[in-house]
């Protein structure tokens, strides 16, 4: 069977999966019902951070080599976050390339690995919301922010969760 159709296949049955028992902070369906290898999310702010009360929308793009390759994940929401580039890329460990980290800075075993479902990534995008790593930042200037000018940085995301909630 072609990777294309096997990733098709489990693609399918996470949907169906979420779609019987979803997931308190989050939901998840296809762009466009004719291809699973395009998701759009919605992230809840998770309580008790600054990103409390805010919908995040983002799209979850899948590789036909599925679960073997980690999808990428991109918000189409505002968001200011150390670990999101400007462009919306989400940046964490697990939706990097398998095996060692070129780099050095993340052990292999902190990166994609085919166990990885669409619960378990949305699930690590939340935790990052709640914790940034500041240490392998994505946004340089949210980095520096969340570090050296916390207010500023509280009021910027204050402002996009309000926007959010407009838009929601």
């Amino acid at each position: 069977m072609a990777a294309s159709s096997q990733a098709s296949l489990l693609l399918t049955k996470q949907l169906r999966d979420l779609s019987k028992n979803p997931v308190d902070g989050f939901s998840a369906g296809l762009v466009d019902d004719s291809n699973v290898f395009e998701w759009n999310v919605t992230i809840i702010g998770p309580p008790d951070t600054l990103y409390e009360g805010g919908y995040f929308n983002a799209i979850m793009s899948f590789p036909t080599n599925y679960p073997n390759s980690p999808p990428t994940v991109r918000f189409t929401s505002d968001m200011w976050h150390p670990n999101v580039y400007t462009d919306g890329r989400v940046c964490i460990s697990i939706l990097h390339a398998p095996g060692d980290d070129p780099n050095g800075y993340e052990l292999a075993s902190e990166r994609w690995t085919p166990v990885h479902t669409v619960e378990s990534i949305v699930l690590s995008i939340i935790s990052m919301l709640s914790s940034p790593n500041d240490e392998s930042p994505a946004n340089i200037e949210a980095a520096k922010e969340w570090r050296e000018r916390r207010d500023e940085f509280k009021k910027k995301v204050s402002r996009i969760v309000r926007k959010s909630q407009e838009m929601f």
